[in-house]
């Protein structure tokens, strides 16, 4: 049996609009510069982006304000699910796929009703994981708890950390919703719904070349 893990913001749910607007507004009630911080924030997880922007301040008090903020914006927010993402997660058979966030499942569930797009039994957050992505640590434990072996795994990624999180764990990786590909990707597509078929086949073990 073949396995997909999928990465969610980026993915399958476009969340840069959102991202943006969370972080702007964070900044602004500590004093910073929007666009900095974001900037400083897309290469870094929280603590690390804290440390660079606003070492002076408690990076506790941080980060319950920038999770106040994400959780008002699930609730509030306007989100989008990437063309083709509900007919690819509809077409896989239950089981046989998860999701690997950096983010934390009580908001990947806020936002999947949003979109409408269908749950898995399995999330992998941040929460579950000491170590987050670019560690092997997170897809390889969703690996484990699907009862799957790293080799029959397809990693499904935007971001250079997840792509390099999914080679760690010795998983095929391919990248998608990026116009040149990400270093090390095994397969890229410009978009998600280029890569839609090309998934499906793998999931159902008909794709002759995975790692092409």
């Amino acid at each position: 049996m073949k396995y997909v893990l999928f990465d969610v913001d980026g993915t399958l749910i476009d969340a840069v609009s959102n991202q943006r607007r969370v972080w702007g507004t964070w900044a602004e009630r500590y004093g910073l510069d929007a666009d900095e911080v974001y900037q400083v924030a897309l290469r870094t997880r929280p603590m690390e982006t804290f440390a660079q922007v606003a070492a002076d301040q408690d990076p506790r008090e941080c980060l319950a304000a920038l999770h106040e903020l994400e959780d008002e914006d699930v609730r509030v927010g306007v989100y989008a699910a990437f063309d083709g993402a509900s007919e690819l997660l509809h077409g896989l058979p239950p089981g046989s796929w998860a999701l690997v966030t950096s983010n934390y499942e009580h908001r990947v569930r806020g936002r999947f009703l949003r979109t409408g797009l269908p749950v898995p039994g399995l999330i992998v957050d941040a929460a579950a994981v000491e170590e987050g992505k670019p560690s092997p640590v997170p897809y390889l434990r969703a690996a484990e708890q699907l009862g799957a072996e790293p080799g029959d795994c397809l990693v499904i990624e935007d971001a250079p950390s997840g792509v390099r999180s999914g080679l760690r764990a010795g998983m095929t990786v391919w990248g998608v919703n990026a116009a040149a590909a990400v270093e090390g990707v095994h397969r890229h597509f410009a978009s998600l719904r280029e890569a839609v078929p090309h998934i499906l086949a793998f999931a159902s073990g008909t794709h002759r070349n995975a790692a092409a």
